[in-house]
C-alpha cells in the first residue's frame, strides 16, 4: 500500500473521531436517526442515509471493482445515448460516417477527466462536490452546485421525455407521453431513495436485457442502413458544433464521478477502476451514438421511420423499426423505455447529494429526501418540454459542456500541480471546516473566465456568437484552454495571499 493511501487512511480514522467536535452531517445524522422511529426502518429496509459527510473507513468495504464497469454501462445503454447520435445527421446534417469520427475522438478525449475522477473515490471517500471544496472553497463552490443541479435535473428531464416518449408509441398514442414521464421517473426515484448499494446492483443487472433488445432492433431494420441519403461534405463548423454536444453529453459526468466509488477501500487499483469506468462509457456511448447516426441518415428513405419520428420522436421511431415483429415489437419498446431508469436513478442520486451542499442546514436533511426533490422537479418539467425535445437537447447539451469543461479542467489542475497528484494533501478533517478550505476566489474566476470566453464562440438555436459564425461551435475548447491558462497563476496568487492550499 502506497505511503499517500496509509495518510489518508490515518487521516480518516482520525476524522471519525473529530467529526463529533464539528457541526457535520454524520453527527446530525446520528441524531436524526435516534429521533426519528421511522429511520431504522428504512436502514433495515437497506436505504443508504449517509449524505455528503466523508465515508468512513469501516464502511468503505465494496470491493466488487467491476462494477465500474457495468455501471456505466447501464447509465450509458439507454435511448438518450441513441437519440444524441440522430443529432448529427438530423440537426448537424452529417453523414454517418462524419458524425462516427466525431463520436469516436470526443468520446474518447472527454470520457478521460470523469474516469480519472472515479480513481480519487475510493483513496478519499469524499463525494464529488466536496473534492471539488479543495478548489473552489466552501462557499464559492454553491453557485457551482446550483449549475450543476440544474445540468442533473436537465438529463433527467430530456431522459424522462425520451422514456415517456416511448411508453405512449407502444399503445399508439393511446397512453399520453405525461403518463409515460410520470412511470419511468417514479421507477427510478425508488432506485435512487434506497442508495449506493441498491443502485449499483440495479445497474449491474438492467444494462443486459437494453443491450440485447438493441441488437434485435438492429436486426430487424438493418436492412434499410444500406441506403443513408446524401449529405453535403462536412464543414468545420458544423464538425465543432456537433462536437460540443458530444462533449456535453461526457464531460458533465464530472460532477458526479467520485459518487459512486467512494465506498471502495483506499487501496482499490486506481488503474483498474480507471479502465473499468473509461471503456464502461466509451463502449455503449460510441455504439449506440454511432447506431443512432446511421438510423438517422437514413430516416428520410424510409416511409415508416419518418413517420414514426415525426409523430413520436424517438419513442415512435423505434416502435416503427421494431413494428415488423408485432406484439414481441411492444415488449423490446417496454425495455428500450425503462432503459432511460438507470440513467434518471443514478442523477437523483447525485441530485440528492448536490443539494446538501447549499446550505449547512440541509445537512440536517437525510439524503433520500433529495431524490423525492428532484422528482418533484423533474416531472412537471418534463412533461412542459416534451413537445420541443429536439431543439432543447442539442442546445441543453452544448450549454452544458461549456462549464464543465473549465470546471474539470480546474479540478485536475489543482490535483495534479498544487496538490502534486499526491492524495495525502487533501487535509480530510477540512472537508467542512471554510477557515480550512481555500478562498476558492482563483477557482470561481477562472471558470468564470472559461465560460466568458466562449459565449462569443457558441453556436445554438437561440444565439450564435461572432466567433462561431466564422469558425462553428468553439465553446467547449475554449473555455478548456481559458481555464488552462487562468487557473495556475491566480491560484498561486491566492495560496502566496492566503497561505491556504
Amino acid at each position: 500500500m502506497s505511503q499517500a493511501v496509509k495518510d489518508v487512511e490515518k487521516d480518516l480514522s482520525d476524522l471519525e473521531d473529530e467529526t463529533r467536535k464539528h457541526t457535520t452531517a454524520t453527527s446530525v445524522d446520528e441524531s436524526y436517526m435516534v429521533t426519528a422511529g421511522w429511520v431504522p426502518r428504512l436502514l433495515s429496509w437497506g436505504v443508504e442515509t449517509r449524505g455528503i459527510s466523508p465515508v468512513p473507513l469501516h464502511e468503505r468495504t465494496d470491493v466488487a471493482y467491476s462494477r465500474m464497469f457495468t455501471f456505466w454501462m447501464a447509465i450509458n445503454v439507454n435511448t438518450p445515448t441513441f437519440f444524441t447520435g440522430l443529432l448529427g445527421p438530423l440537426v448537424y446534417g452529417l453523414s454517418t460516417r462524419d458524425s462516427c469520427l466525431v463520436i469516436f475522438f470526443m468520446n474518447a478525449l472527454s470520457i478521460i477527466p470523469p474516469a480519472y475522477f472515479v480513481t480519487l473515490g475510493p483513496k478519499l471517500g469524499l463525494r464529488q462536490t466536496i473534492l471539488a471544496r479543495y478548489s473552489f472553497g466552501q462557499y464559492l463552490i454553491i453557485p457551482i452546485v446550483v449549475v450543476n443541479l440544474v445540468g442533473i435535473l436537465g438529463f433527467n428531464v430530456l431522459s424522462s421525455i425520451l422514456g415517456g416518449q416511448t411508453l405512449s408509441s407502444i399503445t399508439d398514442g393511446r397512453m399520453s407521453w405525461t403518463v409515460g414521464i410520470v412511470i419511468v421517473a417514479v421507477i427510478a426515484l425508488v432506485v435512487s431513495f434506497m442508495g449506493y448499494t441498491v443502485l449499483h446492483w440495479y445497474e449491474r443487472l438492467s444494462w443486459i436485457p437494453v443491450l440485447i433488445t438493441f441488437l434485435i432492433t438492429v436486426g430487424v431494420g438493418g436492412k434499410h442502413l444500406k441506403n443513408p441519403v446524401e449529405f453535403a461534405p462536412a464543414t468545420a463548423p458544423v464538425v465543432l458544433s456537433f462536437a460540443s454536444a458530444i462533449a456535453g453529453f461526457m464531460v458533465s459526468y464530472v460532477g458526479g464521478s467520485a459518487d459512486f466509488s467512494c465506498y471502495m477501500p483506499p487501496d482499490a487499483p486506481s488503474k483498474l477502476l480507471f479502465w473499468y469506468t473509461y471503456f464502461g462509457l466509451l463502449i455503449p456511448t460510441v455504439v449506440l451514438q454511432c447506431l443512432g447516426a446511421a438510423v438517422g441518415a437514413c430516416i428520410p428513405n424510409v416511409p415508416s421511420w419518418q413517420v414514426g419520428y415525426e409523430n413520436g420522436s424517438t419513442g415512435g421511431l423505434l416502435a416503427a423499426m421494431l413494428s415488423p415483429i408485432g406484439g414481441f415489437g411492444k415488449f423490446l419498446l417496454v425495455l428500450l423505455a425503462l432503459s432511460v431508469t438507470g440513467n434518471i436513478a443514478a442523477g437523483f442520486y447525485s441530485f440528492s447529494l448536490n443539494f446538501q451542499v447549499i446550505s449547512p442546514f440541509l445537512l440536517r436533511v437525510p439524503r433520500y429526501v433529495f431524490s423525492l426533490v428532484g422528482t418533484s422537479i423533474v416531472i412537471p418539467l418534463a412533461v412542459a418540454g416534451a413537445h420541443s425535445f429536439v431543439d432543447t437537447l442539442s442546445d441543453f447539451l452544448g450549454i452544458i459542456g461549456y462549464w464543465a469543461s473549465a470546471y474539470a479542467t480546474i479540478l485536475a489542475l489543482e490535483h495534479f500541480i498544487f496538490r502534486h497528484g499526491n492524495v495525502a494533501e487533501y487535509d480530510i478533517s477540512a472537508w467542512n471546516r471554510a477557515s480550512k478550505l481555500p478562498y476558492g476566489v482563483a477557482a470561481i474566476l477562472s471558470l468564470a473566465a472559461g465560460f466568458g470566453i466562449a459565449v462569443p464562440a457558441m453556436d445554438q438555436v437561440w444565439y450564435v456568437g461572432p466567433i462561431a459564425k466564422t469558425t462553428g461551435d468553439l465553446g467547449f475548447e475554449l473555455a478548456f484552454v481559458t481555464a488552462l491558462v487562468v487557473y495556475p497563476p491566480l491560484r498561486w496568487l491566492e495560496i502566496r495571499l492566503s497561505g491556504r492550499v
